[in-house]
């Protein structure tokens, strides 16, 4: 009921003052204090009470209105309109393990619950667009970022407890909430696990290609794997030195690669898992299948998106570190 219903304006905070009154409504939808049907607080009501412009209040409202979350009667007033919220999850590419992500993210997510997807494909500008257009049509932000200086203050626009940042952790805070998998000390352990498999071979390549996003912590505990371990080692960067050669393990960030690993096989015959190993970074559907199965090293992106969902629902601070797992197959 409005009687039940209030809230506090912030003056002296950075987050716009329309935009603190959806958050407040939201807020009070998805904790039940408002439910359908109840009235709103007037525009004039607000205005005296937060000191706030009845333009600041119109657009609270009309942002509210577009969400679908309330409605007006002429000489009635708003009112609540129903409890679906809406939610922006943003993703760097689309890949195969992102649909498993993304998939995992909406089936446990409740049914009043919508997701938008954009996509940033690590372009600054573009990240900073989809950011800055979303600002107050969103319950909850779900965020994959990526290593750029304005990450930070384009996302300081959107309250701590509206926002989730998932898969690397590169721009949190203390109390920023989060999904992340280790991409440093994980791995080394995860080549621990491996570590008989790849005595089999003479020689360990991190083929860590140019055009890759991948952070580069990774190939740093791959060379203080095989330092502490004594394997001989090299990380290739130049896809067009990557010739493969008998008794020699690859360990690659990109399926480009796997595809050529496999090309040159056959071209020289040689036998996975035999006469040379791969071990590939993140786990797809298809790679169990391919050949007779492609060795792993990946955070589990299922649950990935089920810490993520949970973030959303509960409206709970969420921090925390998804496993890395080596999963073997008979390419290594």
């Amino acid at each position: 009921m409005e009687d039940n219903f209030s809230f506090t304006i912030n003056h002296e905070s950075d987050i716009p003052k329309y935009q603190q009154l959806v958050d407040g409504i939201n807020n009070a939808i998805a904790e039940n204090i408002l439910a359908k049907g109840d009235q709103l607080p007037s525009v004039n009501s607000i205005c005296q009470k937060n000191q706030l412009s009845r333009d600041t209040v119109f657009k609270a409202y009309t942002i509210l209105k577009e969400q679908k979350l309330i409605d007006s009667v002429p000489n009635k007033g708003y009112f609540v309109a129903g409890e679906t919220r809406k939610v922006l999850l943003v993703l760097d590419t689309f890949k195969a393990y992102k649909e498993v992500l993304y998939h995992s993210f909406v089936n446990n997510l409740d049914d009043n619950i919508i997701v938008d997807v954009q996509f940033h494909h690590y372009n600054i500008d573009n990240f900073k667009t989809i950011i800055n257009n979303s600002i107050g049509k969103y319950f909850k932000y779900v965020v994959m970022n990526f290593d750029n200086k304005e990450i930070t203050p384009t996302l300081s626009v959107i309250s701590n407890d509206k926002l989730l940042l998932i898969d690397w952790n590169i721009h949190s805070k203390s109390k920023s909430n989060y999904v992340f998998q280790d991409f440093g000390k994980a791995f080394y352990h995860a080549l621990e696990q491996g570590k008989d498999l790849f005595k089999k071979y003479s020689e360990i390549v991190f083929i860590y290609p140019k055009f890759t996003y991948h952070p580069k912590e990774t190939v740093t505990y791959f060379k203080r794997f095989c330092t502490d371990l004594n394997f001989k080692h090299q990380v290739i960067t130049n896809t067009n030195e990557f010739i493969i050669k008998k008794n020699t393990a690859y360990i690659s960030v990109s399926d480009r690669i796997l595809g050529m690993f496999l090309e040159q096989c056959r071209e020289q015959n040689l036998e996975p898992g035999k006469d040379v190993g791969f071990l590939s970074y993140n786990e797809t559907p298809m790679k169990k299948f391919i050949y007779k199965g492609i060795s792993v090293v990946t955070t589990d992106f299922n649950e990935l998106g089920i810490k993520a969902a949970q973030f959303v629902t509960n409206d709970k601070p969420m921090q925390y570190y998804v496993p890395t797992k080596l999963t073997i197959r008979e390419s290594l």
